[in-house]
Formats: C-alpha cells, structure tokens, sequence
C-alpha cells in the first residue's frame, strides 16, 4: 500500500468490489443515485461525514489509511520549538507510534531491500531500537 499517495475513492472502489457489495445497497445507505457512488469512486478525497459512512457501511476504518500517512511522512518535531510543547492543549493528544502491521511491513520492507539501513529507520521514524529489533526478529520466525 502507497501511504504516500492515498486516492480513498480507489480504495473504497476496491474494497467494495472485494466484498460483493450490491450497488443498491450502497444507494439506499447514501440516499443517492448509483452515478453519485461512481463520482466518490473516482474522487481522490472525500469529505469526513461521506468518509464516515463509507467506513461504517465497509466495516472499515478508512480514517486508518490516513494515520499512516502521519506516521511515515509527517515532518519531525522540532525540540528547539519550546514554545508550542510548553503550552497546554485542550484537544486529545494521541500518541505518533502506533505500529500497524502494515507499519511493520513497510518499515521491515526498506530495511531488507537496502533502502535504508536500520539506524537511519531508527532516526527518520524515531522507533525505539528494541522496538526495531523485536520486529526483526519477529518477521524472521
């Protein structure tokens, strides 16, 4: 999976497809006409209330995909930047490091293919070096 570049209609396209979903069903769940369905197909963004119910209707948290993306590609935090950690955020503060498998998966991928070399996944992502350690063992068995 590209986390880079996230198409969501594709993806709903596909997992629709994967589960022999009627297109009725989607209509009626929607309220609208099957070409509308078509046009979110082709869309590469959707707003979050469609984005919602297409997970509820799926059983799938699209949301997830992008949670991904802020894990691999989001820029890393600044500790010269006193000013924002010292101040109090009433919003919930969620942690960066939630591994996916599909997390895992990726971040294994770069190392076995050369691409990075485990001290640059461990600088560039700021996984924990046992953390990195216990998946490659993991991924051995």
């Amino acid at each position: 999976m590209n986390y880079r570049d996230i198409h969501i209609g594709n993806m709903i396209e596909q997992l629709v497809k994967q589960l022999g979903m009627e297109s009725t069903r989607i209509c009626n769940f929607f309220n609208v006409a099957e070409h509308e369905i078509a046009l979110m197909y082709k869309s590469k963004t959707l707003d979050k209330e469609k984005l919602l119910k297409w997970s509820k209707l799926l059983d799938y948290d699209f949301f997830r995909i992008y949670t991904q993306h802020l894990i691999l590609y989001s820029p890393q935090n600044s500790t010269t930047d006193q000013s924002r950690t010292n101040k109090k955020i009433s919003l919930p503060q969620f942690r960066k490091n939630i591994y996916t498998k599909e997390v895992v998966d990726f971040i294994l991928e770069k190392i076995e293919s050369g691409e990075m070399t485990k001290i640059q996944v461990i600088e560039r992502y700021k996984i924990p070096k046992t953390t990195l350690y216990k998946w490659i063992l993991k991924h051995k068995e």
